[in-house]
């Protein structure tokens, strides 16, 4: 199969699809790599790296959109990449379609086959090619709303770990999943007072055991994320439905009841927001104010250090994207957690909680693979 790997176009992302070491994976296993020149200049890797690895460099995104099988990226497509593809191309990457239907209009159009890294399940219930950005996102939600903390940057003024004789930040981060716990790990190294908020008691529980009271749990009632988002000088908001629009947990009127300066950082953006007044922020403008509450919500967090993004995004992907190289759709009928990645197949809504959101049919992916 002919792979290829586009340089990203969204705003400050920095990531690639396919580091070098993974395209020697992919030459390996007999299939031919296109990129375009400089697509990995955001991770240091340049040319001469990938011609090393076995790739061949092209000069446009369109040569690629154009000549290949499968395309690997990280990002969704934007308007115009998604014009590009086309029925019987193989589309793998993040796409976050439940709160963008125009992108989601563009794929149908397109008749793509459309593998979703972020519905792409395993064994034990996990999102195993979301968890390492998820990973990375969370650390970075603490490192951004410390900053964002600062009187400089619109927040209250205040340490996250505090000093001697002054009482540290509270922090509570809704939602104990792979976010919220790399975010409370971040926060409580900090010395910040942490509490996760979660409606699974078994969640609470392992997370109690894992920091071993060193922060504080909460059954997530409204009351509970009411208390806590009012006494909290930031807020994480680091919920997750897979495939599905995050749910709204703070609404604009609870905005009046927190502190002045405080900050929310929406981890959730990429799937609609967590907070009723979250709207989609870049790398060059994170950040804008509401009511005198700080909110940043870039959609593209893991952008921010795509060295150890792109690393840790190609770990995680290259196994199921070999799979998809060397068997086609036949990967995808034979492996239920690859079918479950399945968003969109020639012009239909593959994933239930899409379909869901957006107002679409629901089509099984088993009734509309027929491999040979």
């Amino acid at each position: 199969m002919r792979v290829g790997c586009p340089k990203e176009i969204k705003n400050h992302e920095y990531r690639v699809g396919l580091t070098p070491g993974a395209v020697r994976e992919y030459v390996a296993h007999g299939h031919e790599v296109l990129i375009e020149t400089k697509a990995g200049a955001g991770i240091g890797a340049d040319d001469a790296a990938y011609i090393a690895a076995g790739a061949r460099i092209v000069g446009t995104a369109k040569e690629i959109f154009e000549k290949s099988d499968m395309v690997v990226k990280v990002k969704e497509p934007q308007p115009n990449e998604w014009v590009q593809l086309r029925e019987g191309q193989l589309l793998y990457t993040y796409l976050h379609l439940a709160p963008d239907p125009e992108q989601t209009k563009g794929l149908l159009a397109s008749g793509v086959t459309a593998v979703a890294y972020e519905t792409v399940t395993d064994e034990r219930g996990g999102l195993p090619l979301l968890a390492p950005m998820s990973e990375v996102a969370g650390r970075l939600a603490i490192q951004a709303g410390a900053t964002a903390l600062q009187k400089a940057n619109g927040g209250r003024g205040i340490l996250l770990g505090g000093v001697p004789g002054v009482l540290p930040a509270k922090v509570a981060v809704i939602g104990g999943g792979v976010v919220g716990l790399h975010a409370a790990r971040m926060a409580a190294g900090l010395g910040a007072d942490v509490t996760i908020i979660d409606r699974s008691l078994p969640r609470l529980r392992q997370l109690d055991d894992i920091f071993n009271g060193r922060v504080h749990t909460r059954y997530s009632t409204i009351d509970a994320v009411e208390e806590e988002t009012f006494s909290a000088d930031l807020v994480i908001g680091a919920v997750l439905i897979p495939g599905a629009a995050a749910p709204k947990l703070v609404s604009r009127e609870m905005l009046s009841g927190m502190k002045q300066g405080a900050v929310l950082v929406d981890v959730a953006i990429d799937q609609g927001g967590c907070f009723e007044t979250s709207h989609a922020t870049t790398h060059s403008e994170p950040t804008y104010e509401i009511d005198g509450i700080v909110h940043y919500c870039v959609a593209n967090m893991p952008g921010a250090v795509p060295v150890t993004s792109a690393h840790a995004l190609n770990n995680a992907t290259l196994y199921h994207g070999l799979a998809l190289a060397d068997r086609g759709l036949r990967a995808i009928a034979e492996d239920r957690h690859l079918r479950n990645g399945l968003n969109v197949h020639k012009g239909r809504v593959t994933n239930k909680p899409v379909a869901e959101a957006l107002g679409y049919e629901a089509y099984a992916p088993e009734s509309l693979l027929s491999v040979a």
